[in-house]
């Protein structure tokens, strides 16, 4: 499958573009900073283009399959590019028709607030990242309005790890079991599995372990 990555060069986006080569998709990694997508591969293909550059959006989605979007601020605690960017892209798509979108937010957001514990909830989402965190619920609002066949997928918190395909997903927003956290390598799974099934399409699967 033609797959285009917005986001290829951060934590997620590197398991994505990596995973998606391992199982032979041809992949397009949409990077403001192509150097640091330090890989080659005959089937990789990288375009240097800034996401909020709608041109270079509306050039990098033609041909292509499937679209995954992982954007992140990096280590900033402020701005719009999740839900600014991604809005780029659902503009990009639905003039190009191309309908199947995988869009990483964040557990918390929407209906999955109450499976948060006191910590997520009031110190991290509510005053440490509480910028990050209205920027990815903008972000859904985007993708919730689309014509587009999307899947949003809200994982817990990133922790660095080994893909072992073991988690949860999917759990209702009354589930208070879960771990909260997930690797990076295992969201990039969930993320590729739903290339190939339709079950979670304008859905939107947490996921933890």
């Amino acid at each position: 499958m033609n797959i285009l990555i917005f986001g290829s060069t951060g934590g997620t986006g590197r398991q994505v573009v990596e995973q998606a080569l391992d199982q032979g998709h041809r992949v397009t990694a949409f990077a403001r900073n192509p150097a640091k997508l330090d890989i080659n591969h005959a089937n990789l293909k990288v375009v240097q283009g800034d996401v909020m550059d709608l041109p270079s959006v509306e050039k990098a989605v033609q041909g292509q399959e499937a679209v995954v979007c992982v954007l992140g601020a990096g280590q900033k605690m402020t701005g719009t590019i999740r839900s600014q960017g991604t809005q780029q892209i659902i503009h990009a798509m639905e003039k190009a028709g191309i309908r199947r979108f995988i869009c990483q937010s964040t557990l918390g957001a929407g209906d999955s607030w109450e499976n948060l514990n006191f910590f997520w909830k009031y110190i991290m989402f509510g005053f440490l990242l509480r910028n990050v965190f209205a920027d990815h619920q903008r972000q859904e609002n985007y993708v919730l309005q689309s014509g587009l066949d999307w899947t949003i997928v809200r994982p817990g918190a990133f922790v660095d790890g080994n893909r072992t395909g073991k988690y949860r997903h999917g759990f209702s927003s009354n589930d208070k079991t879960s771990k909260l956290k997930i690797s990076r390598a295992d969201v990039a799974d969930f993320i590729l599995k739903q290339l190939a099934d339709d079950k979670y399409i304008h859905q939107t699967p947490s996921l933890s372990y």
